[in-house]
């Protein structure tokens, strides 16, 4: 009997998709799963195939990315002794073992077009042959499969079958990335979490609710399986602990791929101050539209949300390369304006950090060190 398993979150497009995803499980209708890498595919097609009729027969997960084309027919479909070099004995592919139950072909899009050929068959009639014979094969079994790439421009590009595309495209179900899904993430974390104290024998402390928000805020690249990995790491290492926003900053910065592998803390700072200056800017004129449109009513509340007018300019290439005296006291100038500026923001917001760090163009980790930098609210 198969693991009945869910597919965690509560935001509205993880309701919606668990609602389709209940439906087409009692169905036999293949389903092609679409989503970022990480955002759980694999765990949507176990949650099919936990509540369908098939439940109690063989869940196969096949990864067709991972596999080199030049097996991939030999392991889905089987061969026969003698079939190529090194097939010392016949042996079944997965869609014989699969039968009666169901197969999870991930990535599929990375098929061979001469290996789509074979599971379009198998598709439309339950057919197949194992490499090296012409023995016909018949197997019930339901098909899953998933993509992070777009299949309809691989069918425009000519390295995916169109008549296979429609096929696998009966019924699609997309996960959102979990960045445009924050209400999920702190579930997730905490399930992630329980299974990992248990897996560990560690008990964790949790996270300081700047912590915490600062996980809602994060841009998640790699999606769920990026927060677990990173959740598993800070367990481990930090050995249980409860878990601030400067902990939190520095296993982000290690994970993150995007960072450059050479830190020019120069350049940062001046990509920083320049983000901020173009936010204060389209800010005030936010500010300025809003008032004008009120009437320009501001009465006793006008100062609360008054925002510098005069800024001096980002700095340019020209003074990049410039250096010397002048340099240090732009440089200087604009971190006055920068500490001013975050100053500013944060009263306008009442301290509230999320909205500062989204007004100002920020990621909360940025604000939080800036802020520490500055030694701001600790007058």
């Amino acid at each position: 009997m198969s693991k009945m398993i869910d597919f965690l979150g509560e935001s509205a497009a993880i309701v919606q998709l668990k609602h389709l995803a209940l439906q087409v499980a009692q169905t036999e209708v293949t389903v092609l799963i679409t989503g970022e890498t990480g955002s759980g595919k694999e765990v949507l097609s176990r949650f099919i195939h936990a509540h369908s009729r098939r439940s109690h027969k063989s869940f196969i997960p096949v990864n067709c990315g991972a596999i080199p084309s030049g097996i991939l027919e030999s392991e889905l479909f089987g061969h026969e002794k003698g079939a190529f070099t090194g097939a010392v004995q016949g042996r079944k592919g997965y869609f014989e073992s699969a039968d009666h139950g169901t197969i999870f072909l991930d990535e599929v899009g990375e098929m061979p077009l001469e290996t789509q050929v074979k599971l379009l068959r198998v598709i439309e009639a339950g057919e197949f042959q194992r490499v090296g014979s012409s023995e016909t094969i018949y197997s019930d079994t339901r098909i899953i499969a998933a993509t992070n790439k777009n299949l309809q421009q691989a069918v425009a590009e000519k390295n995916f079958r169109e008549d296979l595309y429609f096929r696998l495209h009966s019924v699609e179900l997309h996960i959102p990335p979990l960045r445009e899904r924050e209400r999920d993430v702190l579930i997730l974390a905490e399930h992630f979490i329980r299974q990992f104290e248990r897996k560990h024998g560690i008990s964790f402390d949790g996270f300081t609710n700047d912590a915490a928000e600062i996980l809602l805020r994060y841009n998640w690249p790699g999606n769920v399986r990026e927060l677990k990995n990173l959740l598993e790491s800070l367990l481990i290492l930090e050995k249980g602990k409860q878990i601030t926003p400067d902990i939190l900053d520095k296993h982000l910065v290690q994970r993150n791929k995007y960072k450059s592998l050479v830190h020019d803390p120069e350049k940062s700072e001046k990509n920083e101050l320049n983000l901020i200056y173009n936010s204060l800017i389209k800010l005030h004129q936010e500010i300025s539209e809003i008032k004008q449109l009120l009437g320009d009513r501001g009465g006793p509340h006008e100062e609360h949300h008054k925002m510098p007018l005069l800024l001096p300019p980002p700095l340019s290439e020209k003074s990049e390369k410039g250096g010397g005296k002048e340099r240090a006291e732009e440089i200087q100038t604009l971190e006055t304006l920068e500490k001013q500026a975050i100053a500013d923001t944060l009263k306008t917001f009442n301290g509230n950090k999320r909205q500062t760090a989204r007004a100002l163009g920020l990621n909360e980790r940025t604000l939080y060190r800036k802020i520490a930098k500055y030694k701001l609210g600790e007058d």
